[in-house]
This record gives C-alpha cells, structure tokens and sequence, in this order.
C-alpha cells in the first residue's frame, strides 16, 4: 500500500487507458507478492487463509478506494466468486470462475430492479422461462455494478413463479456478448459516473437465450445462494470502511496539529478535540465488532445478527467520522487534493447498498425477539 498504491492514487483514478495499464502492472506485483484475490483460498485460485485473516488484510486495503482491483477483491466481482467456488459446476468453475479470479475478465452482480424495492427482492420481475435446453431471460436491472466492461452477469431471476416466495428465483450466468443482453447506460451517482469496475449501470435483458446449464445451484437456491454471498459481502465493505475510518482520522489528527485559527492550533479546540474523540471510540467500537463477526464466520457461525449489526452501525460510523475530518480540512476537505471527498461521497451509499439500514435492523429485532420468545435470551459474548 505504501510503496505502490498510495503514490499511484492520482493516476489510478484517473479514467483512461493509462490507468487501465497500471493497473495490470500493480496487479502482477500483487500476485507476485502472494497477496492476490486474499477472500479466496488458494485452491480456488486466492491466496486467503480465513476470514479473520481477510479482515486485517481488509483493514489496509479499504484505506484507499483503488487498492481493492490492485489486490483482485473488488466488488462485485469478489462475491460472484465466493458463489462460483460454492455452487459452480467444474464446467462453469473453469468458463467463468477461472479468468475471474485470474483477473483477466470481470462480471457484474444484477439483482436489483428499477420498478420495485430492491430491499425486498420477493418481488423481483425478471424472468428465466424453460424453453428446451435453454432458459430465455427477460429482466431489467440497475445498479448492475461494474457492468461496464464485464465479461458475464450472474443474475437472479423467477424461474419457479408458482413456488412460495424465497424459492422463486434462480442465478443464472450470462455471458455479456449474448444477443438480447443490453448496457442501457452507466448511472451517475453523486455526481459520477465513472468506468469500468466503478460504474452502476442499467441493463436489460430481452429474450437472452443461455443453456439451462448455466444456472448456478438447484432450481429456486436463488435467496439462498444471494445470503450466502450478500452475509460475506456486507462484512467485505465493513472491513473496507474500518480502513477509510482510520486513514480519516489519521488526516484529521494531522491537520488539526498543523493548521492555525483564531491565535492557536485547530487541536486546542475544544469542539475539534471532542471530535478526535468520538472519532476514535467509533473506530475502535467498529473495528472490535467487526472482528467479533470475522471469528464467528471462521468458527462456522452464519453471523446473521452480528452482521447485520455492523452492518448499519458502521456504515452510520463511517457518514461521521469522513464529516468530522472533512470539516476539520474546511474548504481543501471539499477537493480532489485529499482523499476524504471521494469517500466522502461514496460512504453515503453504505447506508443503502446490500440492504438499507432499516431493513437490518429489522433483521437484528426479529432474531433478538425470536429468542427471548423461545425462552433463550441474548447474550453479548
């Protein structure tokens, strides 16, 4: 991060084929360094070893908003290879987990619909319908991240209409060069647009034909392959965000040493110190939760409560202590001359990206009561 990333962050973000190369050059030095694809393990093609592991490694990489593709765990496309490594045939395993994992093609994640709530996916419109060998696809997305330049989708999509409502949808794979598939355009969200692995596009698919083959799991193990990759997913960018929290502060601390007002340093002000310190038992109250979850994943535990917990937690943790650093940058917090406006803007996201805040809370209550209802409590532990 030090030696390669941080000093390549101006050009990285830049949207442009020299970046493109760069990009592949830091990410040979990854793999060379042993380091690539760190959320899978080594006979998937990573070079993870846990998920306590992945989280420190996590911790560092999540400081800058680039390093993620340097290191091969970029969203979306780090999900869509937990899912294949699970649920793939060896045939899929080596079409489309294979050069995924290699870093030689990307994918994209669509799920979400324009036309209804994406916090309640029962109610998902897209069609897959049999017809021979092959499923024919209708189905409009957006928010299709990293759509732009993908090599295939894995989509869910109704397969089994009359089924009760988790058991309708299915994950099929589409490869983007299939007659029908569409990029209707990349959506500009706070203002940017972006490319490649950074966009969020709107897409469509009108009567894409794929072999039946193509499905990942059993009929109807969409909902449950989507928990199985949103639950580890959402602690991804947990863990992601604890670094961007402990870059932030470490900027905020700096600057308030340095920066002069009013006859004295920006640190001797009582309301700049007070945010130093919610700052840093926010941090400190996230980074210990969310290890909390890493081990209970490593143990076996699904971590539902306790991820979704840090889930809206953290993501609330992260609005704030980004705001408090940039207020104590006044004006230069609001330009491209530090990091803390592109974080800034994205960390609003994290309160409504892979479930909204209330949707996991909800969660959390239900699961709580359900316990206390059974006559078992909860336990903090």
């Amino acid at each position: 991060m030090e030696e390669h990333v941080y000093p390549n962050e101006p050009a990285l973000t830049r949207e442009d084929d020299a970046a493109d190369a760069l990009v592949r050059e830091l990410q040979q030095q990854a793999k060379d360094a042993g380091l690539w694809a760190p959320h899978l393990p080594p006979e998937a093609g990573g070079s993870g070893h846990g998920f306590l592991e992945y989280a420190h490694l996590n911790e560092e990489i999540g400081r800058s908003f680039v390093a993620q593709l340097v290191f091969g765990c970029q969203a979306p496309d780090a999900g869509n290879a937990e899912i294949l490594h699970l649920y793939g045939t060896d045939e899929q395993k080596e079409r489309f987990l294979r050069p995924l994992v290699a870093g030689e093609v990307r994918s994209f994640f669509g799920m979400t619909e324009p036309e209804v709530a994406g916090s309640d996916p029962t109610l998902l419109r897209g069609r897959a319908v049999r017809d021979g060998d092959e499923w024919v696809i209708d189905a409009h997305k957006w928010f299709s991240s990293g759509a732009d330049g993908a090599a295939f989708a894995v989509l869910m999509v109704v397969t089994e209409p009359d089924a009760e409502p988790h058991r309708r949808a299915s994950m099929i794979l589409v490869p983007t060069d299939t007659p029908g598939y569409e990029l209707v355009r990349r959506i500009p969200v706070m203002g940017h647009e972006g490319r490649g692995w950074g966009t969020h596009c709107e897409t469509r698919f009108t009567g894409v034909r794929v072999p039946l083959t193509n499905r990942l799991g059993e009929p109807g193990d969409g909902f449950r392959i989507a928990q199985k990759r949103l639950g580890p997913g959402r602690i991804h960018h947990v863990m992601r965000w604890l670094g961007q929290m402990q870059r932030a502060f470490e900027l905020m601390c700096a600057r308030a040493l340095e920066r002069e007002a009013f006859g004295s340093p920006l640190a001797e002000k009582q309301t700049v110190q007070n945010w130093i310190a919610e700052s840093a038992a926010d941090i400190q109250a996230c980074r210990l939760m969310t290890m909390q979850a890493a081990q209970r994943i490593d143990d076996g535990d699904e971590a539902r409560v306790e991820i979704s917990v840090i889930k809206f937690f953290v993501a609330r943790a992260l609005g704030e202590v980004l705001d408090r650093a940039l207020q104590v940058h006044g004006g230069l917090g609001l330009t491209d001359d530090t990091p803390l406006a592109l974080m800034w803007r994205m960390a609003r996201g994290g309160r409504i990206y892979d479930g909204p805040d209330e949707v996991h809370k909800a969660v959390v209550a239900r699961r709580i009561l359900r316990s206390f209802a059974e006559g078992d409590g909860w336990r903090f532990t």
